[in-house]
């Protein structure tokens, strides 16, 4: 028995430490609401996970100096960021990928929050993430909006679960 093929995740033969925009989501173990809740128009309200999350896109740019985090928004089972990789910016050692920048963010999340809650071994996260090339201004732009709207239709999103 032949087992189906897993579409490939990332862009063939891209260079993810491309001098760019990139549109990135990741979202929780079993879309599991442990970040934050949306009261009221769309005000997102951190819980303890959500709270180390946000904590840990802000050293972003601390850990990867070429990083800029442009955008960002912590939903209950998931977080969409918008990173910037900019070579003029870093210390001329080679640019992190996108993949290594967003497995730190992971495990560094991951082990902050075990420790603090008391969840040893707990996965946080489901395997991989999502992401986008941003190709130009239009798509910069609606990304932005995108994230920056999110809140407000948590009911319509994708990974909206009861």
């Amino acid at each position: 028995m032949e087992l189906p093929k897993r579409k490939r995740n990332r862009l063939k033969n891209f260079d993810y430490s491309s001098h760019g925009a990139y549109f990135v989501t990741i979202c929780a173990e079993e879309r599991k609401k442990i970040f934050c809740d949306i009261v009221g128009d769309g005000f997102p309200v951190p819980k303890p996970a959500g709270q180390i999350a946000e904590a840990y896109i802000g050293s972003i740019e601390n850990k990867y100096p070429q990083v800029q985090v442009r955008h960002y928004v912590v939903m209950p089972n998931h977080i969409h960021l918008l990173l910037f990789i900019d070579h003029a910016n870093g210390t001329g050692n080679p640019s992190p990928t996108l993949g290594s920048i967003i497995g730190w963010y992971k495990y560094s999340v991951t082990k902050q929050v075990n420790a603090e809650l008391e969840t040893p071994g707990n996965r946080l996260f489901q395997r991989s993430y999502h992401d986008h090339i941003i190709r130009n201004e239009q798509d910069y732009l609606k990304i932005w909006n995108y994230i920056e709207g999110n809140p407000l239709k948590w009911a319509d999103d994708c990974f909206y679960v009861e």
